[in-house]
């Protein structure tokens, strides 16, 4: 059983996605579409894709799809995902879900009208560190777990410059000046995807910007933010609470690792660096660096990543780690392109495998609401100086 996609955004991550998603056996035919169209052309002829269509909008009237894949701005996929469940396809969704608790719940009740499949695509859900903390917790082995912190530590010199200016032409710095903590999947997602409870409230802080390059500057900036890094401190259900930084302007090899996590029990925890991760216990120290590690699969000077600045092309190139279990993955991804610390084979897969039997996949739209959510009320706390509020809950999804 196939389905057709089409992939909307011809950007430099869609690129990767659909590559997969053209090798993947359970799908059929993959188009694109973008709003200039000779980036969609060009991504068509060179992967030898199904065709283009002029506009999202064409796609979603075509009985030809069956499913679309949005990898566009970040602040433009709530909406864009709501045209796609109204309109009958099946959606995967670039992070983050959404930028609003008004469009996060449109989409839960858009999911729950339709009973079409969305998911929403969050790396950490399968970055090594929460894979192990994940399978640790299982096992019990941090005992009570009551502490955690992910972090999302990705400096605008090291390839966001670049990325902005690539994807938001002469007013790229309007949009440059996204808030930290409206992304914060990475960080949130990697503890969450662990850890299986939610948030419940938050105190959050913001740095304000000082480059004065006119990036995070509220008189530019599209959102009116002048924050640059963030912190948040989160409660959550069941007793316990973790920390997130979401962090632009930071000393730190973000092209090494850019998300990091630690877990914190009562009988053990694990603490992760750039480059050295660590499981402790009341006895001593192990070093399980290597076990969450992967391997590159590709050069970082691949042609198929020339147009991508060279700080971020770890994260297109990274293989699997020895605590991925790839036995569940098709054959034909054996020697293709990884990336986010090996997360990308495992997300499409689950995308397709959800679609074709109908099966909730594992970032579904209540918990891709629980890994977004929580940072759009932490960016409300942050600019209101760290007053402490509700985290809404849309609970979990129906089985």
């Amino acid at each position: 059983m196939t389905f057709s996609l089409g992939i909307v955004g011809a950007g430099q991550f869609s690129g990767q996605f659909a590559t997969l998603f053209q090798a993947h056996p359970g799908v059929g035919d993959v188009y694109v579409t973008d709003l200039l169209p000779e980036r969609a052309e060009r991504l068509a002829e060179a992967q030898g894709l199904a065709g283009t269509f002029p506009t999202y909008e064409a796609m979603l009237e075509s009985k030809e799809v069956d499913a679309v894949a949005i990898f566009t701005q970040r602040w433009t996929h709530g909406p864009l995902v709501l045209q796609g469940l109204n309109a009958g396809k099946h959606v995967y969704s670039a992070v983050p879900m959404a930028i609003t608790t008004e469009e996060i719940a449109a989409v839960i009740d858009a999911v729950r009208a339709t009973g079409l499949t969305y998911m929403m695509g969050e790396t950490s859900q399968y970055n090594p560190a929460t894979v192990h903390a994940r399978n640790q917790i299982a096992e019990g082995a941090f005992g009570r777990l009551f502490y955690a912190e992910g972090d999302y530590v990705h400096d605008m010199d090291l390839g966001f410059y670049e990325a902005y200016q690539y994807s938001g032409g002469e007013s790229w710095k309007e949009t440059a000046s996204y808030p930290p903590l409206l992304y914060p999947t990475h960080s949130v997602g990697g503890v969450l995807g662990a850890w299986q409870t939610h948030a419940v409230s938050v105190s959050a802080i913001g740095v304000v910007d000082d480059r004065g390059d006119g990036v995070f500057d509220k008189e530019v900036s599209q959102f009116g933010n002048d924050f640059s890094n963030a912190t948040a401190l989160f409660e959550v259900a069941g007793g316990g609470s973790f920390r997130t930084n979401e962090f632009r302007r930071v000393g730190y090899p973000s092209h090494i690792r850019e998300s990091r996590f630690r877990f914190f029990g009562t009988e053990a925890s694990m603490e992760q660096l750039a480059t050295v991760a660590l499981w402790q216990d009341k006895k001593g120290v192990k070093d399980i660096s290597e076990l969450l590690e992967p391997k590159p699969t590709m050069s970082p000077d691949d042609p198929s990543l020339q147009h991508i600045a060279p700080e971020l092309r770890a994260a297109f190139t990274s293989g699997s780690a020895p605590v991925h279990d790839r036995a569940r993955l098709p054959q034909s991804f054996d020697n293709l392109h990884n990336g986010h610390e090996g997360s990308h084979h495992f997300l499409v897969d689950d995308f397709v495998t959800a679609v074709n039997t109908r099966s909730l996949p594992s970032v579904n739209a209540w918990v891709a609401a629980r890994y977004t959510l929580p940072g759009v009320v932490a960016h409300d706390s942050a600019r209101q100086g760290g007053v402490r509020l509700e985290i809404p809950d849309f609970g979990d999804a129906p089985q």
